[in-house]
C-alpha cells in the first residue's frame, strides 16, 4: 500500500491500483523508483512514517480516493467547479473518466461562473469612470486636469461636483421643456419665442462648457471620441451651432440670390432646420449619465440582445404568417380592408401586441378565429422574454446601486 498524506488526512491505495493509471500523479508515484522524483511528484516524504504528504484540499481527494477504487470520477453539486477542475488537473486526471451526467452538469456550472463572472466585471466597469485620476501624475497641468476630472466626472469628490451633476441634469429638463413648449401655438408669438431662444441659448452654453471641462481632463483623446456619454454629449450641443450655421447661410442667401431660387433655399433650410432641431430631444440621454435606473436597462439591452432578436423574429413571424392567413379569409368579403398582405401587417402588428385599436377587424366567422389565435399566440410570445427581461434587468439594477453604495 502506499500512504499518502493529504492536507492531514491519511489515504492507502495499492500499488497494482494506481499502477492501472499511469499517466496520473499517483500512477507515475506508485511506478517511480528514482527517489529524487519522487519527491518532485509531491510536497514532502516523512521518511518515519513512509508517508508521501501533498498540501491540497482533502476534501476534494475523497473523490480522487474513490476514483481509484472504482474507476469512476464523481462530481457533487456543492463543489465549486473551477476549483474542483483545479485540483483534477494537479492529480493528472482527466474530465473524461466522469459520468456524462456530472460532466455535463459540471460544464454548464462552469458557463454560469464565467458568465456571472464577465456580467460582474461588466458592471464594475459600468460605474467606473472612463480614467483614473493617478493617470494625469506627470503630464501637463496635471494637478489642474485632475482637479478639473474630478469636479466633472465624479460626483461624489466634493459638493461642487455633486452641484454641477444636479446642474447637468437639471438643464437637460430644462432643455427638454422648452423644446417641447417651442411646438405650442400660443407660445410662437414674438415674445415666448425671445425666451425660448434665450433658455436655449443657456442650455447650450452650460453644456458647451461641460463638454470643453470634459474634453480638458481627458488623458487620451482617442478613448475620449469612443467613449459613448461623451458622443451624447457632442450630439447635444451640436444641433444649436448647426442651427446657427444655417440661419446665417439663410441670411447671405437672401440677399446676393434671386427671387425664385431665395424662396426654394429657405424652404429646404426650413426642413433641414426642423430636422436639427428635433436632435435636441437625444439630450435626455445625458440623464443616463447621472441615472443608475437608465445605466441598468442600457446594460439589460446590451446583455440580452440575443433575446430581444429573438423577440423581434418572432414578431416578425407572426405578422406575415397572421397576415396571410386574414387575407386568405377575408378578402373575397365585400368593403374589406384586407385587399392584400401588406394592408393586413398593420392588423396583424396590433393584434400580436395585443394592442389592438380596432381600425381594421375581420367580419367573417374564420376570420374572427385566426384573429383569436393571433391574439393568444402575442399573448404568449410577449410573455416569455419579458420576464426574462424583467428578472435580469432587476438583478442588474441592484448590483448598480449595491455598487454605488459600497463606493
Amino acid at each position: 500500500l502506499l500512504n499518502i498524506n493529504v492536507g492531514g488526512k491519511l489515504f492507502q491505495i495499492a500499488y497494482k491500483v494506481l499502477a492501472q493509471y499511469p499517466i496520473t500523479r499517483l500512477g507515475k508515484l506508485a511506478l517511480c523508483t528514482d527517489p529524487a522524483k519522487k519527491l518532485q511528484l509531491c510536497d514532502d516524504y516523512l521518511v518515519q512514517k513512509n508517508e508521501y504528504f501533498f498540501d491540497r484540499d482533502p476534501s476534494i481527494f475523497h473523490y480522487i480516493f474513490h476514483f481509484y477504487r472504482s474507476g469512476v470520477l464523481w462530481v457533487m453539486d456543492e463543489m465549486c467547479p473551477s476549483n474542483f477542475v483545479e485540483e483534477i488537473e494537479y492529480w493528472g486526471i482527466h474530465l473524461k473518466y466522469s459520468q456524462h451526467c456530472c460532466r455535463m452538469l459540471l460544464e454548464e456550472k462552469r458557463d454560469e461562473l464565467s458568465e456571472y463572472l464577465k456580467i460582474e466585471k461588466e458592471l464594475e466597469a459600468e460605474l467606473e469612470p472612463l480614467e483614473s485620476g493617478t493617470q494625469f501624475d506627470g503630464k501637463f497641468l496635471g494637478q489642474f486636469r485632475k482637479m478639473v476630472w474630478n469636479l466633472i466626472e465624479n460626483p461624489y469628490s466634493s459638493v461642487p461636483a455633486k452641484i454641477i451633476a444636479v446642474m447637468s441634469s437639471f438643464f437637460v429638463l430644462i432643455s427638454i421643456v422648452g423644446m417641447t413648449l417651442s411646438t405650442v401655438e400660443e407660445l410662437k408669438n414674438k415674445t415666448g419665442k425671445m425666451w425660448m431662444e434665450q433658455m436655449e441659448m443657456i442650455c447650450a452654453i452650460f453644456f458647451t462648457s461641460e463638454y470643453l471641462m470634459r474634453l480638458i481632463s481627458a488623458s487620451s483623446f482617442k478613448n475620449f471620441l469612443r467613449a459613448a456619454f461623451n458622443a451624447i454629449d457632442l450630439v447635444a450641443i451640436l444641433p444649436f451651432y448647426i442651427q446657427i450655421l444655417f440661419e446665417n447661410l439663410d441670411d447671405g442667401e437672401m440677399q446676393y440670390h434671386e427671387e425664385l431660387h431665395k424662396v426654394e433655399n429657405v424652404s429646404k433650410l426650413g426642413k433641414v432646420l426642423k430636422l436639427i432641431k428635433l436632435m435636441r430631444i437625444f439630450r435626455i440621454l445625458k440623464l443616463a449619465r447621472h441615472s443608475t435606473g437608465l445605466r441598468a436597462f442600457s446594460f439589460t439591452m446590451r446583455q440580452c440582445y440575443q433575446q430581444v432578436c429573438c423577440l423581434l423574429l418572432f414578431i416578425a413571424m407572426g405578422v406575415f404568417t397572421f397576415s396571410a392567413l386574414i387575407h386568405s379569409v377575408e378578402h373575397d368579403v365585400p368593403g374589406t380592408d384586407f385587399t392584400s398582405i401588406p394592408c393586413a401587417w398593420w392588423w396583424a402588428a396590433v393584434s400580436l401586441s395585443t394592442v389592438g385599436y380596432g381600425d381594421t377587424v375581420p367580419d367573417t366567422i374564420l376570420g374572427r378565429m385566426v384573429a383569436f389565435v393571433c391574439i393568444s399566440f402575442g399573448i404568449i410570445l410577449n410573455g416569455m422574454p419579458i420576464s426574462i427581461l424583467y428578472n435580469k434587468f432587476s438583478d442588474y439594477y441592484a448590483k448598480l446601486k449595491a455598487h454605488e453604495m459600497s463606493q
